[in-house]
């Protein structure tokens, strides 16, 4: 069971639509006493989010940014220290699978697109939230893999997501001397409205809750895992 979060300062990347992943972790994370920041590019959407998450009373930074963009990623993290004063946990959502197509066919464009939005995204707001958490005494950054073998047809998705296991392993190495734990949750097919509503599967019995998603995300969170690091914590439902 995962420990209260009272006091800690929270940004969950890749919030701008309910019924993700994403929303429910942020519910989650309020739900223990966790106060909020969220990043997305939309800033209708994420606006909306926060206002959304924060009508029960948590506090809510809502941050419009590119986060395939360096200066972009930086200035929002700052923005977070402004009003917060620190960033104790980092939850690398955003991406996605958007290339959909034989290796062959991925152009140069695709693969570059697929793999900014999953892996140089969650590298650049680790790099900038560990720098933070290391000045700070420590925090927890939580990565976004897959579970189960590569797929045809999504290539780049593919070996984004390798690169997310890489990217945890080697920040978990580099966070040991500086109380900096890293750890990475890998869903398999999740009951997340667009999911549902792209593969219109005719029960989802042996789909994963996107809640049960989001308390993996807690348990890596909270002192509850305070001593797993480095580790790609599976959460498949029934699909196993």
């Amino acid at each position: 069971m995962a420990s209260r979060l009272d006091g800690k300062f929270a940004l969950v990347t890749g919030v701008s639509k309910n019924g993700q992943i994403g929303f429910a972790a942020c519910q989650a994370l309020a739900d223990l006493g966790a106060s909020l920041a969220i990043a997305a590019r939309n800033r209708t959407n994420v606006e909306a989010r926060a206002a959304e998450l924060g009508s029960g009373g948590t506090r809510v930074l809502a941050l419009a940014a590119d986060l395939t963009n360096e200066q972009e990623v930086n200035e929002a993290i700052d923005q977070m220290i402004r009003e917060y004063g620190r960033i104790d946990i980092l939850v690398n959502l955003a991406g996605g699978l958007t290339r959909y197509k034989p290796a062959v066919e991925h152009s140069l464009d695709d693969w570059q697109y697929e793999m900014n939005n999953n892996l140089l995204s969650s590298f650049l707001c680790s790099r900038a939230a560990f720098l933070r958490m290391r000045d700070s005494g420590g925090g927890t950054i939580i990565n976004f893999a897959r579970a189960g073998l590569p797929q045809a047809n999504m290539v780049a998705y593919n070996c984004a997501k390798a690169g997310i296991e890489a990217l945890t392993r080697t920040l978990a190495l580099e966070g040991r001397d500086v109380d900096i734990r890293v750890n990475a949750v890998a869903p398999g097919l999740v009951d997340t409205e667009s999911n549902i509503a792209a593969m219109k599967p005719k029960d989802l019995k042996h789909w994963a809750k996107r809640g049960d998603v989001a308390q993996a995300v807690v348990f890596l969170a909270s002192d509850a895992s305070a001593g797993v690091t480095g580790q790609v914590l599976a959460v498949t439902g029934w699909g196993i």
